[in-house]
């Protein structure tokens, strides 16, 4: 009598099933309410972007733009200079000559958590008590700058901490075995590998102060102009279309000023994703 084997039928898991089905759904959502709030801002702001909107000089009847944008685009690259070299530098701190476990490590980590946590409005109060009063800085570009670098610090920081310990050791090793030094192996093996991870937390912090209302509106002020310099105070991208929204006189202009705010992160992250390729290829 002949016997034939068979294949044993395979379990059927539900909860995987279960968990499948709640990843895919939780993924369209995210990506439909995505692509629902690019659509309505396009809608309702591309048709009112004209020449006026864009000229150098704010007055009542334009309310430009142009003064917010040129002082969100020097915003962003003070609070960058300042929060993205202090923020790497502190990872590498921590990753690579830091001893694990230590106080020191779980007391900055501890810290770093706890600032990301506070609303930006307590910030701003921080801000406006510290360098604003204390400091004498006034409303400024400088206030708010340092306010912001406060902010995305620890987001930075963290991010590139995450980054740099997902790099494998097997590299570090074997820079150390061909006769590299500590910071040269640090510096042409492990920040170019994990350059995509920081990058993305930059590119978050970027969106970060692009976004911020809350904080700036006590340290760099609601001024309609560009400033003389980083003492002087004005308003970025964001309060411009906060002040337009409250006045509500010029609704369609706030709407167009967000369709900016769109294509300025767009750029910045594309921009991001440019060198993040061109560092993985060198």
């Amino acid at each position: 009598m002949a016997y034939t084997r068979t294949k044993p039928a395979k379990p059927k898991y539900i909860g995987s099933k279960i968990l499948k089905f709640l990843t895919i759904l939780a993924a369209g959502i995210t990506f439909a309410v995505l692509l629902f709030l690019i659509a309505y801002i396009l809608v309702k702001g591309v048709p009112y972007l004209n020449k006026d909107l864009f000229s150098f000089t704010y007055t009542s009847d334009n309310v430009s733009l142009v003064p917010a944008l040129i002082n969100t685009f020097i915003m962003t690259i003070v609070s960058l200079a300042i929060a993205a070299p202090l923020g790497i530098f502190a990872a590498i701190y921590l990753v690579e000559y830091a001893k694990k476990g230590s106080r020191l490590v779980n007391v900055i980590r501890i810290t770093a958590e706890t600032l990301s946590g506070i609303p930006s409005i307590v910030f701003g109060l921080f801000g406006m008590l510290f360098f604003v009063t204390a400091l004498k800085w006034k409303m400024s570009l400088l206030a708010g700058a340092f306010t912001m670098v406060i902010m995305i610090l620890p987001l930075i920081m963290r991010t590139s901490e995450e980054a740099l310990k997902s790099v494998p050791d097997s590299y570090r090793e074997a820079s150390f075995g061909l006769g590299a030094g500590k910071l040269r192996t640090i510096f042409t093996i492990v920040l170019p590998s994990a350059v995509p991870g920081i990058l993305a937390g930059v590119i978050l912090a970027v969106g970060r102060v692009v976004g911020e209302t809350a904080a700036l509106i006590y340290t760099s002020g609601t001024l309609p102009k560009i400033p003389d310099s980083l003492m002087g105070s004005g308003r970025t991208l964001a309060l411009h279309m906060y002040v337009l929204s409250c006045e509500g006189l010029h609704m369609n202009q706030a709407a167009a000023t967000a369709v900016i705010i769109l294509l300025f992160v767009m750029l910045i992250n594309w921009l991001s994703g440019c060198v993040a390729k061109r560092i993985a290829k060198g």
